[in-house]
């Protein structure tokens, strides 16, 4: 069988999982459990199905798989694999909507859509798949850049993982936070450096494709595209959350880049000096 066939059949199984998964607990992250894991299983289907005699697809197979690993350890750290462990942005999404609209939305949106986008991001596995030619000096560039994009991300999961044991740690001891979110190292110079380089790494996982093919004219870049157009939506989204709670969260967003890593656009500001000041 055809390895895209064999990955439909997966994606078909996701998605009823997830969808039945939600509509017996009430909880609607099933999608967000099975992130970092998915993608993996599809790149490795065509790494597999070409013999894992082709260099270029286990090479990015490993590097999938390094990314999913270093995910799902985050993800399982903050509890998101426990009862209970539901994204925040869902819950206020079921507070805007009437029961049947976020019926529709789990269905469409978080179910069928974003299944889709896990299995449209490793589509260049496939290219790599059908275009077999000799691993290149360029992949070697693009899985070191990878490999600096990954590293970014972990930098960036442990900073936030710090900050929030401080505040946890302060709120615990009576005190009041300050600062309330975290604005020092990559998040210094942008306000969510995860998510650039989450993003960044599926752009790099797409030029592997493009290498084997030997043109950037690929179809497959609908996976990068979406993805990112996904992140754009989700930023927008969470930064509305988060200014509701934390007024002072407007400074921060005149004075840093929301998502590609920039240089600030003013000094230091006061909670910043204190965060690194208590440490």
């Amino acid at each position: 069988m055809d390895p895209i066939f064999v990955c439909l059949w997966i994606l078909g199984g996701v998605c009823a999982l997830t969808w039945i998964l939600s509509l017996i607990t009430t909880e609607h992250s099933w999608v967000d459990r099975i992130w970092s894991i998915v993608p993996v299983a599809y790149v490795w289907v065509f790494a597999g199905s070409a013999g894992l005699a082709d260099a270029r697809l286990n090479l990015m197979a490993t590097l999938v798989t390094l990314w999913g690993i270093r995910l799902t350890f985050n993800f399982a750290r903050k509890g998101g694999y426990a009862p209970g462990g539901e994204d925040y942005r869902w819950e206020t999404l079921r507070g805007r909507m009437s029961t049947g609209q976020f019926a529709l939305f789990n269905l469409f949106f978080i179910v069928i859509y974003q299944n889709i986008l896990l299995l449209l991001i490793t589509l260049p596995a496939w290219t790599a798949y059908q275009h077999r030619t000799p691993l290149a000096v360029l992949d070697v560039l693009a899985a070191v850049v990878f490999l600096a994009f990954l590293v970014g991300e972990t930098v960036a999961d442990q900073e936030q993982w710090n900050f929030q044991t401080w505040k946890k740690a302060e709120v615990a001891a009576g005190l009041t936070p300050n600062p309330r979110f975290v604005q020092t190292g990559l998040f210094r110079f942008s306000r969510h450096p995860n998510f650039f380089f989450e993003q960044a790494q599926w752009w790099v996982v797409f030029l592997f494709g493009a290498i084997a093919a030997g043109s950037l004219l690929q179809w497959t870049v609908i996976g990068a595209v979406l993805l990112t157009g996904l992140f754009v939506g989700s930023t927008i989204f969470t930064e509305s959350i988060t200014l509701s709670r934390y007024p002072e969260y407007a400074d921060y967003q005149r004075s840093t880049s929301a998502v590609v890593p920039w240089f600030r656009r003013a000094g230091r500001g006061n909670a910043e000096r204190m965060w690194s000041e208590s440490r």
